[in-house]
């Protein structure tokens, strides 16, 4: 299993539309072919900036997905609303 964190920023206007991008698609991400699990976390410190939590069978599951259309085009419509670049980790238990 693949444990996939990404940190994400966001200026205070941006906030609400990278939700909302979030919540529309949530479901096309979790229903690809090894994604067992997505959430949303926001940090209660600095309100601007959330974190991805994903869990996926393989790390070879989570490329398909990242070469995938619908990977294109949710980070098409998200990547223009961050104020850093995001930061992303992929974990695997042993």
């Amino acid at each position: 299993m693949i444990k996939r964190i990404v940190k994400m920023e966001f200026e205070p206007e941006n906030v609400s539309a990278f939700v909302n991008i979030f919540n529309t698609n949530k479901d096309k991400i979790t229903t690809f072919d090894g994604c067992y699990s997505l959430e949303l976390l926001r940090d209660i410190n600095t309100q601007n900036i959330f974190f991805t939590y994903s869990i996926w069978d393989s790390e070879k599951s989570l490329n398909r997905y990242r070469e995938s259309n619908t990977f294109k085009d949710i980070w098409s419509k998200t990547k223009p609303l961050f104020s850093n670049k995001a930061k992303a980790w992929s974990l695997e238990e042993i």
